[in-house]
């Protein structure tokens, strides 16, 4: 199985060890591309692909992303038809 698919199937399960690095990798096989908006930004970056947004708060001081994070990014992706 091609990795961008293990990250995929565990996202899927909404772990509660989903890294920000591992949805990094995997929006960007899905042809994101990261956008921290500047020096300024902090922790705050987005996602784009084609007109899809999606803005996230790099987790800190840990590296795993919350729930609710990971739900709504499935959401989206479920939307904009990139996944099942």
């Amino acid at each position: 199985m091609a990795k961008e698919n293990k990250l995929l199937e565990k996202l899927k399960r909404v772990p509660k060890d989903f890294t920000f690095d591992e949805m990094t990798t995997l929006l960007k096989q899905l042809g994101f591309r990261l956008n921290n908006k500047g020096k300024t930004s902090g922790s705050r970056v987005i996602f784009i692909f084609e007109d899809m947004l999606i803005p996230l708060h790099k987790p800190h001081p840990g590296n795993e992303l919350k729930e609710y994070q990971l739900k709504d990014i499935l959401s989206k992706l479920k939307e904009g038809g990139l996944i099942e």
